[in-house]
C-alpha cells in the first residue's frame, strides 16, 4: 500500500524496549553486568541513588550487547523497514542508554538518529514527550510504543502505532487518540512461562529416592511421605534456579540455534516476569522444607548455594564447572538421605561421584561436538575450546568406569551381606553398568546426545530396559 507524501513528510519515532524488541534491555544489561561479577551488586544500589540515567549509564558503561542476536519483533520490523524504504525518516526514542541504543540503530541501519537517555536524563514518559516536542513540534510526529507511560508521549503526537500493548492499553489510547496502526502478538499463554521451570528436568529429582532404595526401606511410610515432600521442595527450587541460570545466559542463549528459543532468550516471557518467578519459587521450596528434617534444609540449602555459584561464577572454568554439576547431582542423594532420615552410605556416595562426574563431562563434551559441527572453536561463556574434546572424553569415560570399579569392591565389602542374600548376583548389575556408560559415551560421540545425559537416560528405550533389567537383578539378589 503506497504512503501519502503527509505521511513520509512526518518522523516515525520508534521506542526500543518492548516494542521493537521483545525485552527489557536495561534489565538484561544489569543482569549481564552482575554476572560479570556480583560484586557489581553494591555499587549498582549507590547508581540507584544517584537516579536511573545514572544507573543506565553506568550500567551501559560496562556491559556491552550483541545487537544481532535481541529478539526483534520481526512483524513490526518488517513494517518499518517498509516505511523506510518509502523514503520516512525513523527516529529510535528510547528509555535505554544512548550507547545500547546507538549500537541498536547502526546494525539495523534505517534509523535516522537516536534520542536516548544520557548519564543526566532518563528519557521516560513526560521527559521523552518533552524531547519530541522540541525536536518535532506538538503533533509533528507519530509514535510507536506499547506500555502505559507512552500515553504522555502518544498525546504530543499526530498519531499512535500501539505495539503488542495489553487489551486495557490498546482501549485506553483507542479512546483518547488517533490509532494508525496496531500491531497485537498472539497471546502465549501460560506455556512460555511453565517452560522456563523446565519440568522435564524434575525428573532428575528423582535422585532424592535412592538412599531410600538403597536402604531397602520403601516400605516405610513415614520415609516414603518425607522424601516425595522433599521432592516437591527441590523441584521448586530446581526450577528457582533454573530459572536464573537463563536469565543470566541470555546472550549466550541468543546466539546458540537451539538455545535461541527458549522463552526468555526469544522473548516469549519478560526478563521481569523471571525476576519475580525465581524468588518466588526459592521461597515457597525452602519453606516446604522446613517440614522436614535439619538435614534435608542444609542439604537443600547447599544445593542451592551451589547452583548459584555456578551460574555466576563456576560454569566459565574449566573442570570446575563440570565438578559443579556433578556435585549438584550428589546434593539430591544427600538431600534424599536426610529426608528419609537414613545412613548415607560411604560406597554410594563414592560411587555417585565418579557416576555424575562422567554425565557432566558427556554434556560438555556434546555441546562441544556441536561447536565443532557449526564450526566455531570455543563454546560461547565457558573456558572450553573444540581440542578439548578428547581430553574431555578421557577423562569423563575414565570417571564413568570407576563408578563400576566402585560398585565392584561395595560387592566384595561387609556391608552388603547386612542387604542382600545372594550379593554375588548384583555383579550383574556391574556388567549392566559398563555396558551403559560405554553406550552413552558412544551416542555422544557420534553426535546423538542433544539433551542432559540423565534426561536422555530417561527418554531413550534401551537406557530404560537396562535400567529395568538392573532393577530385576537387584531384586533376585535381595
Amino acid at each position: 500500500m503506497s504512503v501519502s507524501t503527509e505521511v513520509l513528510a512526518r518522523p516515525l519515532c520508534v521506542a526500543l524496549d518492548r516494542t521493537l524488541i521483545r525485552g527489557d534491555l536495561q534489565l538484561e544489561s544489569l543482569l549481564r553486568l552482575l554476572k560479570l561479577s556480583p560484586l557489581y551488586l553494591f555499587p549498582t544500589l549507590l547508581w540507584m541513588v544517584r537516579g536511573k540515567a545514572v544507573l543506565k549509564a553506568q550500567v551501559a558503561a560496562r556491559v556491552s550487547i550483541d545487537p544481532a542476536t535481541l529478539p526483534y519483533d520481526e512483524l513490526f520490523l518488517a513494517w518499518l523497514r517498509g516505511e523506510h524504504a518509502a523514503g520516512r525518516k525513523l527516529w529510535l526514542c528510547t528509555a535505554a542508554n544512548e550507547k545500547s541504543a546507538c549500537e541498536v540503530a547502526e546494525h539495523l541501519g534505517i534509523f535516522a538518529g537516536v534520542i536516548a537517555s544520557d548519564s543526566r536524563v532518563d528519557l521516560a514518559g513526560e521527559r521523552k514527550a518533552q524531547a519530541l516536542v522540541e525536536r518535532f513540534g506538538c503533533g509533528g510526529f507519530d509514535y510507536c510504543g506499547n506500555e502505559r507511560r507512552d500515553l504522555a508521549v502518544w498525546r504530543s503526537a499526530h498519531g499512535a502505532i500501539v505495539v503488542n500493548a495489553t487489551a486495557a492499553l490498546q482501549r485506553r489510547v483507542g479512546a483518547e487518540l488517533p490509532v494508525l496502526r496496531s500491531f497485537s502478538r498472539a497471546h502465549s499463554g501460560v506455556r512460555p512461562v511453565l517452560r522456563v521451570l523446565r519440568p522435564h528436568q524434575w525428573a532428575k529429582n528423582v535422585l532424592l529416592l535412592v538412599p531410600l532404595l538403597a536402604a531397602h526401606r520403601v516400605a516405610d511410610v513415614g520415609a516414603l511421605r518425607a522424601v516425595l515432600l522433599g521432592l516437591v521442595s527441590f523441584c521448586l527450587c530446581t526450577s528457582s534456579m533454573y530459572v536464573l541460570n537463563d536469565l543470566l545466559d541470555l546472550g549466550v542463549d541468543r546466539a546458540h540455534p537451539r538455545k535461541s528459543l527458549r522463552p526468555f532468550a526469544s522473548g516469549q516471557v519478560s526478563v521481569a516476569t523471571g525476576l519475580a518467578l525465581s524468588p518466588a519459587l526459592l521461597a515457597a521450596g525452602l519453606t516446604i522444607s522446613l517440614i522436614l528434617s535439619m538435614k534435608f534444609l542444609v542439604a537443600l540449602v547447599a544445593y542451592c548455594a551451589l547452583a548459584l555459584a555456578y551460574s555466576f561464577i563456576f560454569k566459565r572454568f574449566v573442570v570446575i564447572d563440570v565438578l559443579a554439576l556433578a556435585g549438584l547431582y550428589t546434593l539430591r542423594i544427600i538431600a534424599g538421605a536426610g529426608a528419609a532420615n537414613v545412613a548415607l552410605s560411604f560406597w554410594l556416595l563414592l560411587f555417585s561421584v565418579f557416576l555424575f562426574l562422567s554425565l557432566a563431562l558427556v554434556k560438555r563434551y556434546a555441546e562441544l561436538l556441536a561447536l565443532r559441527r557449526q564450526q566455531r572453536l570455543q563454546a560461547l561463556g565457558r573456558g572450553y575450546r573444540i581440542e578439548d574434546l578428547a581430553v574431555l572424553r578421557s577423562f569423563g569415560t575414565a570417571s564413568g568406569y570407576l563408578s563400576v570399579l566402585v560398585l565392584g569392591l561395595y560387592i566384595n565389602s561387609p556391608e552388603i551381606r547386612e542387604l542382600y542374600h545372594h550379593p554375588r548376583a548384583v555383579w550383574m548389575v556391574c556388567i549392566i553398568m559398563l555396558y551403559w556408560i560405554s553406550r552413552v559415551w558412544m551416542t555422544a560421540h557420534r553426535g546423538g546426545m542433544q539433551d542432559d545425559p540423565v534426561i536422555y537416560a530417561l527418554r531413550d528405550p534401551v537406557s530404560v530396559a537396562l535400567g529395568v533389567l538392573a532393577a530385576v537383578v537387584v531384586m533376585a539378589a535381595i
